[in-house]
């Protein structure tokens, strides 16, 4: 049987479940997602669009389209607390990122890669062995 898995916003507006296993785990260091974030890069985990189910609140979007690439990325946010839940992107269709901070316990997921690396800020340490990619991941 597959576990159950539960996460939401910081402030409780917005829940969702999400089940199975992600296709990736990824920290992306561009500066979208630095921006988006508020942070130094951004933790996501895409599954399958019909393996997350939103079971309370609505999320608002903002539509981003790259400078470099001309591609979309929608990312939901609770309208309450702007907690960035989760993403959709043009290149990844019938797949749903879930910003890793927001499940109620991720330790389960382990990072796979790091992409957009070009734009990493110096402080941040890559373990050695990691698989980077300079800019967007090829698969």
């Amino acid at each position: 049987m597959t576990r159950l898995h539960k996460g939401g916003c910081a402030c409780g507006l917005v829940r969702y479940h999400v089940q199975g296993n992600p296709s990736i785990c990824q920290i992306c260091h561009c500066t979208f997602c630095q921006r988006r974030s508020g942070s130094a890069f951004a933790t996501v985990a895409y599954f399958d669009e019909r393996d997350v189910t939103f079971v309370q609140g609505e999320l608002k979007q903002y539509q981003h389209r790259s400078d470099e690439s001309g591609r979309w990325l929608r990312t939901e946010f609770c309208p309450s607390c702007a907690t960035t839940v989760t993403h959709t992107v043009e290149v990844r269709p019938g797949l749903r990122a879930i910003a890793m901070g927001t499940l109620d316990d991720p330790e389960w997921l382990t990072i796979q890669r790091h992409i957009w690396v070009q734009s990493k800020r110096s402080w941040v340490s890559i373990p050695e062995g990691m698989v980077t990619f300079p800019k967007a991941a090829t698969a």
